[in-house]
C-alpha cells in the first residue's frame, strides 16, 4: 500500500524513544476507543488566573483567527471549531496565561463559561504526520492507528498501552474530514496535560472534565482556582456563594476541601496501577467545584510511578542533586546514583503547602474547640516534617498521618455541625 513504508519508519521512530516498559493496567479496559475521546478537544474550567506582560487581547485574538483560518482552509477540524468560528457560539473573553507558546485563555461557550488550553500557539508547531499528503483516502490500517496512539500515551505517561485497545478508535474516518480529524489528534497527543484530562477524567473526579476541541487547542470545565495570597487559599465564597462566608461555613468549607485533598491522595496512591505523584503542589494547580471536591487543573508536573523513576534516578554528589520540584529522592554517595524511589509523597507536601496555612488558631477561631485545634496542628506538622530519612518508614507512616487526619477532620465537622445546630436552635 502506497504511504506505509513512511507509517512503519514513524512507529520505529515512536518506539525507540526512552520509556519506560511497565504495562499499563490502568482500571483496566480504558474504554476510550468507543467514544472516541481523542477526536474531543477540551474546553477547562480552572487553571489559576496568570497574567503576563505578553498575554494581551490582541495576540489572543490573532490566534484563534489564525486557528479558524486553518479550519476553514480544511487543515484541522474538532467539535468546538463550528461554534467557534462560524455560529460564534464560543467566544473570547480574555487571556489568562501565555508562556513560551502555552496558551490559556478564558472563553464563553454557550453562556458557559470554559478555558481554551493549547501547549502551542500554532498549529503548524506541532510535528506534522508526513505520511497524510502521500496516503490514500483509505489507506491507514486501524491496527496502525491505534499502535500509534498507544505509543503516544506510553510516551507521555511512562505507561504502556497494549495496541489492540478494544473498539474503533474513529467513527467517521473513512469521511472526507477524516485527515485533518487526524492531524488534530495528532496535535493533542503531543500535549501530556491533554492526555492526563483525557484518559483519567472517566475514572477520576479529581481531573478535569474535558468538553471539546478545536484542532490544537481543548478545553475544560472552568473552575475556582487556588490562590496562595486567599487567606483561605481557596475562594469559598466564588465556588459556592455568599452563604459560606460566615467563619463557622468557611471552617465547615475548608475541613471539607481538606477531606477531599485527603481522599485526592488516597485515589492517586492507590486507584491505579501505578501510584500518580504531583510534583508541583501548590493552591494555583488545584481548583474547586461547587461541592468542594479538589481538582487538579495543572498536571504538567505529574508523573506515574514508572516515569517518576526515570525522572528521579539521575547521577548525584548529595541529596540536593536529587531534588525535581516537589519531588525528591536521596543521594547514595556510593554509586554517586540518586534513588529511584521517591523520599518523599503527595500527603506530606499537601500538609506542608497546603494544610499547614489553613489550620491555625487565627483561623479556626472559638468554631472548633481549642484541644481539637492543637491536635490537628500536631498532626499536619507530623504530617509535613516526619523527621527521619528512612523511605520505607515514611511510606508507612504516612498512611498513619492519613488516618489521623481523616479522624480529626470528621471529629472538626462533627463539632461544626452541632455548634450551626445548636445556633440555629438557639435563634
Amino acid at each position: 500500500m502506497r504511504g506505509m513504508p513512511s507509517m512503519r519508519r514513524l512507529l520505529r521512530a515512536r518506539l525507540s524513544r526512552r520509556c519506560p516498559a511497565a504495562l499499563l493496567l490502568l482500571l483496566g479496559a480504558l474504554g476510550w476507543a468507543a467514544g472516541g475521546v481523542f477526536v474531543v478537544v477540551v474546553l477547562a474550567r480552572g487553571g489559576g488566573v496568570f497574567f503576563s506582560g505578553r498575554c494581551t487581547d490582541e495576540q489572543s485574538r490573532r490566534i484563534l483567527a489564525r486557528l479558524c483560518l486553518d479550519y476553514r482552509k480544511g487543515a484541522l477540524t474538532g467539535d468546538l471549531c463550528e461554534d467557534l468560528c462560524v455560529a460564534q457560539k464560543l467566544i473570547y473573553k480574555r487571556c489568562l496565561y501565555y508562556d513560551q507558546g502555552k496558551k490559556v485563555i478564558e472563553a464563553d461557550w454557550r453562556g458557559r463559561p470554559v478555558i481554551l488550553k493549547s501547549k502551542k500557539e500554532i498549529f503548524s508547531s506541532y510535528q506534522h504526520l508526513g505520511f497524510l499528503e502521500e496516503m490514500e483516502s483509505h489507506g491507514i490500517p486501524e491496527s496502525d492507528l491505534l499502535l500509534m496512539v498507544a505509543l503516544e500515551i506510553k510516551n507521555a505517561l511512562g505507561l504502556e498501552l497494549p495496541s489492540n485497545t478494544t473498539g474503533p478508535l474513529w467513527t467517521r474516518r473513512r469521511g472526507p474530514h477524516w485527515k485533518a480529524q487526524l492531524a488534530s489528534m495528532w496535535s493533542l497527543l503531543q500535549q501530556e496535560e491533554y492526555i492526563y484530562f483525557s484518559v483519567l477524567q472517566d475514572f477520576s473526579k479529581h481531573v478535569l472534565r474535558v468538553i471539546g476541541s478545536c484542532g490544537h487547542f481543548y478545553a475544560v470545565e472552568y473552575l475556582t482556582a487556588g490562590h496562595a495570597w486567599h487567606n483561605t487559599l481557596f475562594s469559598v465564597k466564588d465556588a459556592v456563594g455568599a452563604s459560606f462566608s460566615e467563619i463557622k461555613s468557611q471552617a465547615k468549607a475548608i475541613t471539607e476541601i481538606a477531606i477531599s485533598f485527603l481522599d485526592m491522595v488516597n485515589h492517586f496512591d492507590n486507584d491505579f496501577s501505578h501510584r500518580l505523584h504531583l510534583c508541583d503542589i501548590k493552591p494555583e494547580n488545584f481548583a474547586i467545584r461547587n461541592d468542594l471536591t479538589v481538582v487538579a487543573i495543572d498536571v504538567d508536573m505529574a508523573f506515574f510511578e514508572p516515569k517518576m523513576r526515570d525522572i528521579l534516578e539521575q547521577n548525584c554528589t548529595g541529596d540536593e542533586d536529587c531534588n525535581f520540584f516537589d519531588c525528591f529522592s536521596k543521594c547514595n554517595l556510593r554509586s554517586r546514583k540518586c534513588g529511584a524511589v521517591r523520599a518523599n509523597n503527595n500527603l506530606q507536601v499537601i500538609c506542608d503547602k497546603i494544610f499547614r496555612p489553613w489550620f491555625s488558631l487565627s483561623l479556626r477561631g472559638s468554631t472548633v474547640s481549642f484541644p481539637l485545634q492543637l491536635q490537628l496542628q500536631k498532626a499536619v506538622r507530623d504530617c509535613a516534617e516526619p523527621g527521619y530519612d528512612d523511605v520505607s518508614l515514611l511510606h508507612r507512616t504516612s498512611l498513619t498521618s492519613l488516618s489521623k487526619l481523616y479522624q480529626l477532620l470528621r471529629a472538626s465537622q462533627m463539632e461544626l455541625q452541632k455548634s450551626g445546630s445548636h445556633s440555629h436552635h438557639v435563634h
